[in-house]
C-alpha cells in the first residue's frame, strides 16, 4: 500500500507549513521580520509503463504511460523579501532602510553579517552598535559631549555640539546588496550571513545602485500579514486532517484485506 507513504509524505509537508506559518506570527512584531513561505515540489515517479513505449506489433504506442506519484517534498523555505511599514519613534539612533539593502555589522568572530534592523544604540565607548552590541560598519563613534545627532538619507551622521554652530560630520553609513537576497543564510537576533547563493556584496553609499535611503527616527516594521497567516494556517490543517483521513482510509482497507475467508 503505497498510499500510507504518500499520506505520510503529506502530513509532514503540512506540519512543516504550520512550522513555518508558527514562526511567521511568532514575529510578526519583530523589527524588519520577512515572513518566509514554504513551498514544495512532487516527490519522483515509479514508471509502471512509460508513455511512448511501443505495445503491440503494428507499432501502437501508449499515449499516457502509467506513472504513480511518490508523494511530496519540501523543496525550500523561501524569504518573502517585502518592505514592512516605517513607522516613527522620534529615537536619533533609530534608522530604517527605505527601500533595497541592508546594514553591514561585524560579529565578534570578526564575521560579518548583514540586517535591517536599525535599531542602533550608544556602546560605553560612544560606538554606533546593534541591540547585541555588534558595532556598524563602518565604526562610527559619537563623543559624550555631543548634544544631538542627525542623519540624513546619504546615511551621513551629524553631531551637534554647544560651543559649535556647524555640526561636525563624524561618518557615513553604508548599505549592502545582493544579487539574489533570498540565498542569505539567517542566523537568528535578525542578521544575514553571505552564502554562494545570495553572491557578493555591492557595498554602497545609500540611494546609489538601486538600494534604499536612511530614514531617521524610524524603524521598519514586520512585513507578516496576520490574516494571510491564519487563512493559511486553517488551510495546512485541513491538509493534514484529508492526508490523516488517507492512512485511516487504508488502515480499514488493510482490514478488510485480512479478513477476507
Amino acid at each position: 500500500m503505497r498510499a500510507l507513504k504518500i499520506a505520510a509524505t503529506g502530513m509532514s509537508a503540512q506540519q512543516l507549513r504550520v512550522e513555518t506559518i508558527s514562526n511567521n506570527l511568532a514575529n510578526m512584531n519583530t523589527t524588519a521580520y520577512n515572513a518566509r513561505r514554504a513551498e514544495f515540489a512532487d516527490l519522483h515517479y515509479q514508471q509502471v509503463s512509460r508513455a511512448g513505449t511501443v505495445n503491440a506489433s503494428d507499432g501502437t504506442v501508449l499515449p499516457t504511460g502509467v506513472q504513480v506519484g511518490l508523494g511530496v517534498r519540501t523543496s525550500a523555505v523561501s524569504i518573502y523579501l517585502k518592505q514592512g511599514a516605517l513607522s516613527q519613534t522620534g529615537n536619533d539612533l533609530d534608522i530604517a532602510i527605505d527601500g533595497n539593502g541592508y546594514f553591514e555589522v561585524t560579529l565578534p568572530s570578526g564575521d560579518t553579517a548583514y540586517t535591517r534592523d536599525g535599531s542602533f544604540k550608544r556602546s560605553a565607548e560612544g560606538l554606533v552598535v546593534t541591540n547585541d552590541g555588534y558595532p556598524v560598519s563602518p565604526e562610527i563613534t559619537i563623543p559624550d559631549d555631543a548634544t544631538s545627532i542627525s542623519v540624513n538619507a546619504d546615511g551621513e551622521l551629524y553631531a551637534y555640539f554647544d560651543d559649535s554652530i556647524e555640526a561636525e560630520l563624524l561618518g557615513q553609513f553604508t548599505i549592502s546588496g545582493f544579487t539574489n537576497p533570498k540565498g542569505l543564510e539567517a542566523v537568528g537576533s535578525n542578521l544575514f550571513k553571505q552564502t554562494e547563493a545570495s553572491g557578493q556584496p555591492v557595498t554602497t553609499d545609500p540611494g546609489t545602485d538601486g538600494l534604499g535611503t536612511m530614514r531617521q527616527g524610524y524603524l521598519e516594521d514586520s512585513s507578516v500579514d496576520a490574516v494571510r497567516e491564519i487563512t493559511e494556517l486553517i488551510e495546512a490543517q485541513r491538509g493534514y486532517e484529508m492526508n490523516s483521513k488517507v492512512i485511516s482510509a487504508v488502515d480499514q482497507m488493510m482490514s478488510a484485506t485480512t479478513q477476507v475467508r
